[in-house]
């Protein structure tokens, strides 16, 4: 029988070079989907590969505990990962059979038929709704699929959702990443959101503003300014307000409904300029990518996603000019405001969310758990896969898709084959996920991360200004902030204590350091381009973002450094 294995923190004998060669997976992944523009797949497997040769021959790890690290990886890729952003694919190629497509965008022009205003609204405050309820990659996959029903091309209906799936990540999935935080340093995790609040605002306050710019540029933010002001200070208002005297747990719920309201209100009295030329630009980047990337057209959507299912039914949608009625109103935005409800009950009502958390199959996976330790010599927590079949997101949108198709008469036989077509549309996009998630497991388990985190720890005084590196990271690798923290939450308490500064910012730090990495993370990457169509052009969105993720991370380096000084000190509750 083969000994429990047990990382060495500098298996080449000096933590730094030990930590260069961990780097090496990294490195690997972000050169070839950024510079060498591989396909994400092949990106991910090449890198797995180095990992898996660094675990091995560098880190000593048994060949059959580093390859099962990778299958348990894989596992966790498939379910719950890409089943939650495969069913919220699912539910919106229902609406598109249906043949309510068009009404979603006529909707949406209601509140404004300004695209960057339209931007904000889906991206921003719903997309910070559906990451309060649900997170794990559906926010993206849903958001980016809606900009494109109001004309985005799909480059840039990428970029947006990506880019404004940032602030609310912090306190998504009903603040899960800092509960996890709390639960591994023993520290109130309201305590730790109130300082998650008095951070990520920052970012929040000006994420619209960038959102106008990519949509239309200077001229958008010039023209849209007053709004995208507006609804960045609303939401990070609320969101400090929440965070610090009202709830963790429903402080993205309410700063997205808040902002939401914003919108609407201030709209009644205050309409941008440009609106024309904002759509002209939008569907020349269209033409542009039709050319540059094969990519589909939006206004198509109808006719090419549903894999035939309703085509003719959704072009008789696209051909309807009379006006909306309050039922076709109502039928049009049913599924979100279903998914809103569910999500909510399921999440929100204590008896009914531990009736499905109990549901839960927790797995010790068999030849790792209890072999495989933590670098202190405690059983690694990680090797126990918990089966979430009932309570998993990705089922709960799977059953509200099955509700929608039922109230659209949408037939058995065509939501199956809606399913099936989507199934094997997006089969690299699971296997690009499976793979990475089997990268992160490799690297985790064999001490490569915890190496990293290390070395950057051991910058003393410094630290404070790095801590939100080891977040960004965390969540570069994992695609998950929660994740980024149940790596690095403790390791940033110990490194507080021994640089002797407060051990609850820097844990908050790790937290608000992740919510920069998470649009440039490969899962995340891939999610966003499967969604409108782009599988294959990870690479293209990659380069459109890795400079906006780059940007927020030294703010946030710099914010968080001066926190744990007089200069900013004042600023934490």
């Amino acid at each position: 029988m083969i000994a429990a294995y047990q990382p060495d923190l500098a298996p080449l004998g000096s933590l730094t070079l030990s930590a260069l060669v961990a780097c090496l997976p990294l490195v690997t992944i972000f050169v070839t989907l950024g510079a060498l523009k591989w396909k994400a797949h092949y990106a991910g497997l090449t890198a797995l590969g180095v990992a898996l040769l660094i675990a091995i021959l560098a880190y000593r790890m048994p060949v059959g505990y580093a390859l099962n690290s990778a299958v348990l990886g894989g596992v966790f890729g498939l379910f719950p990962i890409m089943w939650i952003v495969f069913n919220a694919i699912v539910l919106y190629e229902v609406t598109v059979a249906s043949g309510r497509f068009e009404d979603l965008r006529k909707v949406f022009d209601l509140i404004s038929d300004d695209p960057r205003v339209q931007a904000i609204v889906i991206a921003f405050c719903f997309g910070g709704l559906m990451e309060a309820l649900a997170g794990f990659g559906a926010p993206v996959a849903i958001t980016g699929v809606m900009l494109m029903a109001v004309g985005f091309s799909a480059l840039r209906a990428a970029t947006v959702v990506l880019l404004a799936n940032t602030a609310p990540v912090a306190f998504g999935a009903i603040g899960t990443p800092i509960l996890t935080a709390g639960r591994l340093t023993h520290i109130d995790p309201q305590t730790i959101g109130a300082y998650v609040g008095h951070q990520t605002p920052i970012i929040a306050f000006f994420v619209p503003l960038f959102i106008c710019f990519l949509t239309d540029g200077k001229r958008g933010v010039r023209q849209v300014f007053p709004v995208a002001v507006v609804t960045g200070a609303v939401f990070g208002i609320t969101q400090w307000i929440s965070a610090t005297y009202i709830s963790m747990e429903l402080t993205d719920i309410i700063s997205s409904l808040c902002g939401l309201a914003a919108i609407v209100i201030m709209l009644r009295f205050w309409r941008p300029q440009g609106r024309d030329e904002a759509r002209a630009s939008l569907q020349e980047a269209h033409e542009r990518e039709m050319r540059e990337l094969g990519a589909t057209d939006p206004n198509e959507a109808a006719g090419t996603h549903s894999g035939g299912g309703g085509t003719a039914t959704a072009t008789k949608a696209r051909q309807d000019t009379s006006p909306l009625t309050g039922g076709r109103i109502f039928m049009a935005l049913f599924p979100y405001l279903l998914v809103i409800a569910v999500f909510s009950i399921a999440k929100l009502v204590p008896a009914i969310n531990a009736a499905l958390t109990g549901t839960d199959i927790k797995i010790p996976w068999p030849g790792l758990n209890g072999q495989v330790l933590t670098a202190a010599g405690t059983p690694n927590s990680s090797t126990v896969y918990t089966f979430t079949w009932l309570s998993s997101p990705g089922t709960i949108l799977l059953i509200c898709g099955l509700i929608v198709a039922l109230a659209y008469k949408v037939s058995l036989g065509d939501w199956f084959k809606v399913f099936t077509f989507n199934a094997h549309k997006m089969r690299f996009a699971i296997l690009t996920v499976a793979t990475v998630l089997s990268l992160a497991y490799v690297m985790n388990l064999s001490g490569q991360t915890i190496t990293i985190g290390y070395w950057i720890a051991g910058t003393g005084a410094a630290f404070a200004f790095l801590s939100p590196v080891l977040g960004w990271l965390g969540t570069a690798v994992t695609g998950s902030d929660t994740s980024a923290n149940a790596l690095f939450s403790t390791l940033q308490q110990t490194a507080a204590q021994q640089i002797g500064i407060d051990e609850t910012l820097l844990v908050a730090a790790n937290t608000s350091g992740g919510v920069v990495g998470k649009m440039i993370s490969p899962q995340n990457l891939t999610i966003a381009a499967t969604a409108v169509g782009l599988l294959g052009c990870e690479s293209d969105i990659f380069r459109k973002v890795i400079w906006w993720s780059l940007g927020l991370l030294v703010v946030m380096c710099l914010l968080v450094g001066l926190q744990s000084t007089p200069v900013l000190s004042w600023m934490l509750p």
